[in-house]
């Protein structure tokens, strides 16, 4: 028997979210942490260049690497996570 929950879910073409085990939290968690590391390397680099540029156009310029460096990193954080809970 289908909880109500499970009904409305399907009425409204959604599939139910899946309950994750212990392994697949575990896993997200290592692959957040790592990301993290790799969202803070981009960060200080992007100071460490801000520190360094003598005009306006080259902040600017190391703002939008780093605002374009970040997306990406975001994206193949969710990417990770999407292939482990599909797993």
């Amino acid at each position: 028997m289908k909880s109500a929950y499970e009904l409305a879910m399907e009425r409204a073409g959604i599939e139910p979210v899946k309950k994750l085990t212990e392994e697949q939290k575990k896993q997200i968690t290592e692959i957040e942490v790592l990301y993290k590391a790799k969202r803070a390397e981009a960060e200080m680099s992007a100071s460490s260049r801000k520190l360094k540029a003598k005009v306006i156009a080259e902040l600017e310029q190391i703002n939008n690497d780093l605002v374009v460096e970040l997306a990406s990193i975001n994206s193949k954080l969710e990417r990770e996570k999407e292939k482990i809970r599909n797993s």
